[in-house]
């Protein structure tokens, strides 16, 4: 292993595990979890915020009771690839809280947008006022979801680190 993964012991890899299940964890139970002192917990927690590992916390909402459980994924062509169109696409997509989730792709397309609504007359309005709005869109394909089979924003961390505890 190279780079960050390095500075993380098996410690700072079962706080990250805690945190990423339970955000709202006490210090003392995570200190327990861990068998730190609350005090070491603590500063453990805050190094892994400070150098950026822990990058901040949120509610995981339910889609459903918030009327925005209409999932589509939209591959999106540019008419061009040039640096500035990429980057003029990409800040623009970041003005609308209708796109959840936007990543550059490499092959086909250009970009793999996830959209979050109500209804396909509700995607229908994003389509056409925004999707096809943004700088350079030359081309889109839909794909609605029909199920949701697995949606996590949870980072995999199985992965063997060196470190000094074994």
């Amino acid at each position: 292993m190279t780079g960050p993964f390095l500075t993380l012991d098996r410690t700072d890899i079962r706080i990250l595990e805690i945190l990423q299940n339970d955000g709202r964890i006490s210090n003392i139970k995570l200190a327990e979890a861990v068998n730190l002192s609350a005090t070491a917990a603590l500063a453990r927690v805050q190094k892994l915020t400070s150098e950026g590992f822990i990058m901040g916390y949120e509610a995981k909402l339910d889609p459903n009771l918030l009327n925005s459980s209409f999932v589509v994924f939209v591959e999106v062509l540019l008419d061009k690839t040039t640096p500035n169109a990429l980057d003029e696409f990409s800040e623009a997509v970041l003005d609308y809280p209708e796109i959840s989730a936007c990543h550059m792709i490499s092959g086909g397309f250009d970009f793999l947008v996830k959209i979050r609504c109500a209804n396909m007359e509700e995607f229908r309005r994003i389509s056409g006022q925004i999707l096809w709005r943004l700088p350079s869109v030359k081309e889109t394909r839909s794909y609605p979801v029909m199920e949701v089979i697995k949606d996590s924003s949870q980072v995999n961390l199985n992965f063997k680190v060196k470190s000094k505890n074994k």
